[in-house]
């Protein structure tokens, strides 16, 4: 078992600062267009009565007798209610009511986080009720917007209220456990990064800090309970209310988002059947959105705009006409185009994972997925991914294998998976692995990785072992090769590595072991 806690430590400091700065900053976002706009700052009764401190902004001069499209907008994890005041102006100098609160819990709302649960999806209700009653808001054209936790309720929202006809889930979730929980491993950094911020903005309830508490003790008995109440806060749960309400749905997500990776969000567009669209770029978790939030050009921003004009004010921007789903890689500045996500990597290469390969356990090799936010805003900025000297990995710590030289450039586009038999020698343990860009002095530069634990296995007995590695656009250069590294520990993840086991990693002649790698069509 690996030591949880220092990491906690460690990343709540972080969280604590990232979070205070974060919200000081939005303090400061761009302000100029309020005397244009009318904006007021008023209390909303939210289930149960709870009081959520609120904004709302109208268009200037707006007609008593006109109705207007509403918008409604939760606030971020951690962050203070007027994180959308620049985009809300925006919004509402284009034509629409916007109110924007804070979600219970955190700042000055009431009551008690309760992590997109059923009082926060009622809250959003609330809040649409009060809109009708109290602006000049269109009952017949109501979206949700949202970045992050904000985002995530928007989802929740739209399924159990039917009066919701157009969503942007920006850098949001749509499966909780596949998040923080993606290969029945936690996501440490990811989960302290936001226990921490909601300890210093915000109240727990009893039910979310005991959460935290079992998640970070990794009791199996308490594992069908956490994934139960993670299931429950998942739109993927309420796909088909989502479907059957007809709700146009645009997703955001960066390829390297450390709490809500690109997968889950690949995942959930795939099961939806109304109108819908699907926007991966190079960063960390809303950082492509994050300078739209100060009333700065963003793309992300640009497009929600053009998302929510279409499907709540019937624009023709030709928004519906646009191929869905829409790439950008972290190699290149140019956004590529595709019909559906099964287009997105139309070729899969193969990287053999031939022989026989045992390593020990509980020492990280020094491969590793990065720094939560860190490493992938380095990406994002200066295209500088967490790197790795392929020769120089121990051996004795970390399984390698790599591909001949590749002759022309390999764009790499979606999922890539490892499929491998696994022989452990205790009956829990944890690998993450990674897919590295290999140069010719043999740096490695991380294209994906993924963790992967196992428990209740026979010591000694074989199974496989098959592990999707988390979605990415990377573009292998010409002369290079792809990389496939396996080791135990990585300071993302918690490790359930027994003190001395080891993995062995074998080839079968009837199941070879292999890493499938996805390649745009050239």
């Amino acid at each position: 078992m690996g030591h949880p806690r220092k990491a906690l430590r460690t990343t709540a400091v972080g969280a604590v600062s990232a979070t205070l700065i974060a919200g000081s900053a939005l303090g400061l976002a761009p302000t100029a267009q309020a005397a244009a706009n009318s904006v007021r700052f008023v209390d909303i009764g939210g289930w149960g009565g709870t009081v959520l401190k609120a904004n709302v902004v109208t268009p200037a001069g707006a007609d008593p007798a006109r109705r207007y499209p509403l918008l409604v907008m939760p606030t971020s994890w951690g962050l203070p209610q007027i994180e959308y005041l620049a985009q809300a102006q925006k919004l509402a100098d284009s034509g629409y009511v916007v109110v924007t609160y804070n979600v219970r819990g955190f700042w000055q709302s009431g009551g008690e986080i309760e992590v997109a649960g059923p009082p926060d999806t009622a809250d959003a209700s609330k809040v649409i009720d009060w809109a009708l009653t109290n602006t000049p808001a269109d009952a017949e054209h109501i979206g949700m917007a949202g970045v992050s936790y904000g985002a995530g309720i928007s989802l929740l929202a739209a399924a159990h209220d039917k009066r919701i006809k157009a969503v942007a889930s920006l850098s949001g979730w749509a499966d909780l456990v596949g998040s923080i929980y993606s290969g029945r491993t936690q996501h440490v950094q990811a989960s302290a990064l936001l226990d921490g911020a909601s300890l210093v903005t915000g109240r727990q309830s009893t039910e979310t800090r005991q959460v935290f508490d079992d998640f970070y003790a990794s009791n199996l008995a308490k594992e069908p309970d956490l994934v139960a109440w993670g299931k429950k806060r998942s739109a993927v749960s309420y796909v088909d209310e989502l479907n059957a309400n007809g709700t146009a749905i645009m997703l955001a997500n960066a390829w390297g988002d450390t709490v809500f990776s690109a997968n889950q969000y690949t995942d959930f567009y795939e099961k939806l059947t109304g109108p819908k669209r699907l926007e991966l770029r190079p960063g960390d978790h809303a950082t492509a959105e994050i300078t739209g939030l100060f009333g700065l050009p963003n793309d992300v921003w640009t497009d929600t705009g053009r998302w929510l004009d279409h499907y709540l004010k019937g624009e023709d921007n030709g928004v519906d006409r646009e191929l869905p789903v829409r790439l950008k890689s972290r190699s290149t500045d140019g956004y590529e185009g595709y019909p559906d996500w099964k287009s997105v990597g139309a070729t899969r290469s193969r990287i053999d994972l031939a022989g026989t390969t045992t390593i020990h356990t509980n020492v990280d090799s020094g491969a590793d997925g990065g720094v939560v936010f860190l490493s992938s805003i380095l990406d994002q900025v200066a295209k500088l991914p967490p790197v790795a000297s392929i020769p120089l990995l121990p051996r004795r710590w970390a399984a390698v294998w790599q591909s001949e030289r590749y002759r022309t450039a390999q764009q790499v586009r979606g999922t890539a998976k490892l499929h491998t038999t696994l022989t452990p020698t205790a009956e829990s343990g944890t690998l993450v692995a990674y897919l590295y860009d290999v140069g010719p002095l043999g740096l490695g530069k991380l294209v994906s990785n993924a963790p992967y634990t196992f428990h209740g296995r026979t010591p000694g007995q074989s199974f496989d072992v098959d592990l999707e590695l988390f979605s990415t656009a990377y573009d292998v250069p010409a002369g290079h090769r792809l990389a496939v590294v396996v080791d135990t520990v990585d300071p993302l993840y918690i490790e359930h590595n027994p003190s001395g086991s080891q993995l062995t990693f074998s080839s079968p002649a009837s199941d070879p072991s292999y890493m499938s790698v996805p390649l745009r069509e050239q």
